[in-house]
Formats: C-alpha cells, sequence, structure tokens
C-alpha cells in the first residue's frame, strides 16, 4: 500500500522558490538597463552571440513545464512513445537546414513573415503573422497554468493568484531586458531545469533499487512496448504517430516560428547556425529522455497502487509533483527547488513567446499605423506596452484551461491547428516556384477550417467522454477493496459505451499539425494552377536552394528588374 503524501511547503522552499525566480528576474532586468538595452533587431544585426546559448535558450524555451509535468504523466500511462522524438529530431535538423534556415539566413530578416510579403504579398504576411501571434495566445496560459496548479496543490493559494504573479514576473523582466534577457535568462534556465530534473531521477533510482530495477519493471509493465508500427491514424500512440507528427510540429516550432528562428538569425554564419541547430536538437533528446526516465520511475514507485485510483491525488497531471515529495520525504528545501524548476521552464516559454509576439505584432501589423521615423526610444515603449497586453491576456486565459482536459494532448491539438496551414505557408514559399500570392492566402485558409473542422467537434467527443485512449495497465493489488471497486467502474464505464465516433474524429492528436499542412499545400497548388496568370518571376533568394531546378532557366536578369521594381515602389 503506497503512504499517503501530503503536498507541503516549508518556509526554506518559499526562499529557495523566490531565490530561483529573482535570480531569473534580475538577469533579465540587468540585460534591460543602459548601453546593454537592445531591440531584437540590434541583437539580429550585431550577430554577436555564443551557438550553445542559442541552442540551449531555443530548447527551453519550447520546452515548458508541460514537458516536465506532462510528458512523465504521460508515459506513466501509456508508455514511452515519445522516446520517438528523439528521431525526429534528426529530421528536423536535416529538413531544416536544407530547406528552410538558408532562404531566412540569407535575406537578414528581423520577422521572418517578412519573408512572406516579398514572397506573396503582404495579406498572406498578415495572415501568418496573425496566426502566430494566436498560437501563442492559445499556448501562453497553458504553460503558466501546469506549474502553477502544481504549486497551488502544495501550497493552497489559488491557482490564478499564482499565475497572475508569475506572469508579472516575466511580463517585467522580458519587457526591460528584451531578447538578450530571453537567451540569457533560457541558458540558466536550461541549467537549473535538467541538473534539478537529473538529481530527482537519482535520488528515485536510490529509493527504488537501481536503474535495472526501474527497467524491468517498466518491460513487465510494457511501457518500453513502444515498437508499434501500425500505420493507423487513430492510434493514440505508434512510431509513425510520434515521428511523422513531432517532425512536423517540431520544424514549425523550432524553424517557422518567430520564437526560434530569430535566435538562430542572431549567429553569423550559416555554419553556426546549423551547429546550434544540432546542438538545439541534442538538448531537446535529452530533456525528452529525462522527461521519459522520470516517468518510468514514477511507475516503478506505484506499480502496485496508482495514485489517481487511491484518491490521493486528483488528476494524473499531479502525479510528478506529488512523486517527488513522496521520494524525497523529508529533504527539506526539495519542493522548493523543485517548483522553481517548473516555474523556470514556464517562464523561459512564456518570455520567448512574449518578445517574440510584440516584435512580429509591432513589425507586421503596427508599423502599417506608425510614422517611419519613430525614436528608438518609442519603439521599445511600445513592444514593452504588448508584453504587458499579452501577460494580461495569459491570465485571463488561464480561467479557460482549468475546464479542459489532458494538457499535453490539448496543447499540441490547439496549436497544431494554427501551426499546420502557417508551415504549409512556407513550405509552398520555399518549395514551389510555382506558387502564387492566391494560393498561398487561399490555400491557408483552407487549412485553417480543415483543421478547425475536424479539431472541434473531437474536442467536443473527448469533453463528453466519447472517444477514449486505452491506457497501459494499472494495478490496484495493494489498495483496498475500495479503490479496486472504483478502477474497475472506470473500466466498465469505457467499454461499455458503444457510440465511437467517426474515423477523422478519432485521429490522434500528433497528427494534426501535418493534417494542417497537407490540406494547405495541396489546396494551394490547386489555387496557384488555376490562377497563374501573368504571375510575376520569383527571386532565386525567396526559394531553397534543393529546388533551384525548379526555377524556369535564363529569367535571372528578368526577376531581378522586377524585384528592383517592386523595391522602388515601396520605398516611393
Amino acid at each position: 500500500m503506497v503512504a499517503k503524501t501530503t503536498f507541503t511547503f516549508s518556509f526554506l522552499d518559499y526562499i529557495i522558490l523566490i531565490i530561483v525566480i529573482t535570480i531569473s528576474a534580475i538577469l533579465g532586468i540587468y540585460h534591460g538597463t543602459g548601453k546593454r538595452q537592445n531591440t531584437a533587431n540590434d541583437i539580429m544585426r550585431s550577430k554577436k552571440n555564443n551557438v550553445i546559448v542559442i541552442a540551449l535558450s531555443v530548447t527551453v524555451c519550447h520546452f515548458s513545464a508541460l514537458t516536465f509535468l506532462g510528458v512523465p504523466a504521460d508515459v506513466y500511462r501509456f508508455g514511452a512513445f515519445y522516446w520517438w522524438t528523439c528521431l525526429s529530431m534528426i529530421l528536423v535538423v536535416i529538413l531544416t537546414a536544407y530547406i528552410y534556415l538558408p532562404v531566412f539566413f540569407n535575406l537578414e530578416i528581423v520577422s521572418i513573415y517578412e519573408y512572406l510579403e516579398r514572397r506573396f504579398d503582404r495579406k498572406t504576411k498578415l495572415l501568418s503573422s496573425f496566426l502566430f501571434v494566436l498560437a501563442e495566445a492559445l499556448y501562453s496560459p497553458l504553460v503558466i497554468y501546469t506549474p502553477s496548479l502544481a504549486f497551488s496543490a502544495a501550497t493552497g493559494i489559488n491557482v490564478h493568484i499564482i499565475t497572475s504573479v508569475m506572469c508579472g514576473i516575466c511580463v517585467c523582466y522580458t519587457a526591460i531586458g528584451g531578447l538578450k534577457a530571453v537567451i540569457w535568462t533560457d541558458f540558466l534556465q536550461f541549467i537549473v531545469i535538467v541538473a534539478t530534473m537529473l538529481f530527482i531521477i537519482f535520488i528515485g533510482l536510490q529509493t527504488q533499487g537501481g536503474f535495472l530495477s526501474v527497467w524491468n519493471t517498466a518491460i513487465v509493465g510494457q511501457r518500453l512496448d513502444i515498437f508499434d508500427f501500425d500505420l493507423d491514424p487513430t492510434k493514440r500512440n505508434s512510431f509513425w504517430t510520434l515521428v511523422i507528427g513531432s517532425t512536423f510540429q517540431w520544424i514549425n516550432y523550432i524553424s517557422l516560428t518567430q520564437t526560434g528562428m530569430q535566435k538562430f538569425l542572431c549567429l553569423p554564419t550559416f555554419k553556426a547556425c546549423v551547429w546550434s541547430l544540432i546542438y538545439c536538437a541534442l538538448s531537446m533528446s535529452v530533456v525528452v529522455t529525462v522527461a521519459i526516465l522520470t516517468g518510468l520511475s514514477i511507475y516503478d514507485r506505484y506499480v502496485k497502487c496508482d495514485p489517481l485510483i487511491s484518491k490521493t491525488i486528483e488528476k494524473h497531471d499531479q502525479i510528478v509533483p506529488y512523486y517527488i515529495l513522496d521520494v524525497t520525504g523529508n529533504m527539506n528545501g526539495i519542493s522548493g527547488v523543485f517548483m522553481g524548476t517548473i516555474f523556470c521552464a514556464a517562464l523561459s516559454s512564456l518570455s520567448s513567446g512574449f518578445n517574440a509576439t510584440s516584435n512580429v505584432i509591432y513589425k507586421d501589423f503596427l508599423t502599417l499605423f506608425l510614422k517611419r521615423n519613430i525614436s528608438k526610444r518609442k519603439v521599445t515603449n511600445i513592444l514593452q506596452l504588448i508584453v504587458v497586453v499579452a501577460g494580461l491576456f495569459a491570465v485571463m486565459m488561464g480561467f479557460l484551461v482549468e475546464h479542459l482536459g489532458e494538457l499535453v494532448p490539448l496543447t499540441i491539438s490547439v496549436t497544431g491547428m494554427v501551426s499546420g496551414p502557417s508551415m504549409g505557408i512556407y513550405t509552398l514559399g520555399m518549395m514551389f516556384p510555382k506558387a502564387n500570392s492566391n494560393g498561398a492566402f487561399y490555400g491557408a485558409l483552407g487549412g485553417i477550417l480543415g483543421s478547425a473542422a475536424f479539431l472541434v467537434p473531437k474536442e467536443y467527443y473527448q469533453y463528453h467522454n466519447l472517444i477514449s485512449y486505452p491506457h497501459k495497465p494499472l494495478s490496484t493489488e495493494n489498495c483496498n477493496s475500495n479503490l479496486t471497486f472504483f478502477s474497475s467502474l472506470d473500466n466498465k464505464t469505457v467499454s461499455e459505451n458503444s457510440f465511437q465516433p467517426p474515423f477523422i474524429f478519432r485521429i490522434s492528436y500528433d497528427h494534426h499539425c501535418f493534417i494542417g499542412v497537407i490540406i494547405t499545400v495541396i489546396l494551394g497548388l490547386i489555387i496557384s494552377y488555376l490562377t497563374n496568370k501573368n504571375d510575376a518571376p520569383v527571386d532565386k533568394k525567396l526559394i531553397s536552394p534543393i529546388c533551384h531546378f525548379l526555377l524556369p532557366k535564363h529569367r535571372d536578369r528578368e526577376v531581378m528588374e522586377h524585384f528592383m521594381e517592386n523595391k522602388d515602389q515601396q520605398n516611393s
């Protein structure tokens, strides 16, 4: 029988948490004072940044507290399928280095959405920029709600008060410090996060008989049965679901959003960008492995009595903090270190998102209405104001998040709905010279509508428990008879549900981004073919080098003349 462990938070824990958060804030404010204060444009133009620091900054901004709370909980219930994302990282590096990165680097742009205006037109750029802002607006409240929920369970403080305070701290150092503050705080937070999680794994292994014991328990409990090559897209987890789905998701996150690509573009050479991308993939694989090992350790700990069934916790999303407090016992300060770690993960994602959002909104939307000769001080003030508004929006959206379902699938589903069409636009622009502005714009609209058409009903079915995914065995052997009854009742409810939603609404959430890309590209090519009348020649720099063979030959002079003519018109 697993002893019931209560969440406790001592005075020392509060002190440690405050120290960790304060260091991040001070580092951000430090980079926002005096001569160190720079806009994203200044940082990207200077090109004076470290390859490894940039790589770790990109890594940690895309691995939030959701990773360290949601992924281990997912592994505990469904197995270590998430490990296949490490394989997808190899594909991400290859596809990014050969398709997307060369174009962005050679154009020397601040907002990656400027590319779309050069390749297509302004309305396509504005659509893609809007999709990015929308994705960040949906993602930010999920990011901060997760650690706030764990902290609320430990302290009893209202979760919305916690989200408000943490968002306020993040807004302060992001608004003052800008992109440079984001990069260096991300670097610090990566070190804190990985070191803490490795320490927790070490303590867990020491108390549970070592690595081999955990590994053997995972094998017996089917948590390592990840070699499922079934092509069925409705399966929640399989080799193809994770590799295909994760590859598209991570290409979009790293290569085709402002939060990721703007940091790579801060490096001086293309070779440095590629190496930073490789280091980023390696560090992401390390983070994934740490999260999975945590999940396997949790399963080994509770293999005989599931904490949710025993009513010790209310949601499986709470199992990670419960496990940490359980294995560390009376070690003073561990709760504070852990909470500081997951808040670091959340703050890194928030700060990167707030900074990138402010730059995109200013560069792609507000400059349409503001004077051109605006002072640098006014630009900084506007960017800071946008960060504040983004923070307030994240706090307000937090009231909605608590009524939604599992956090990891929900996050991937919602962001995939808007990121798929966005990735489809860039793929059309860089790989298909015949694609035109009509195809890109209306193809993306079709991708959004198509993604929403099956995501919204799917969320409805899941909300009413009409879609269920079988989890790995959860034992109640060491629980009392009443607890066993609860487990049997849950399984009976699911098995007796005779209604099954249509096939399309049962497709795994990992495929949402992929579906959005496919719809956008296919529809975009069809519309481009139907409307391709007297389209202007495409500048060679706007097409990925691997697709230059698709360009018509002997048209370089015509392309250059057309480009210079458009540039003169824009300047006038």
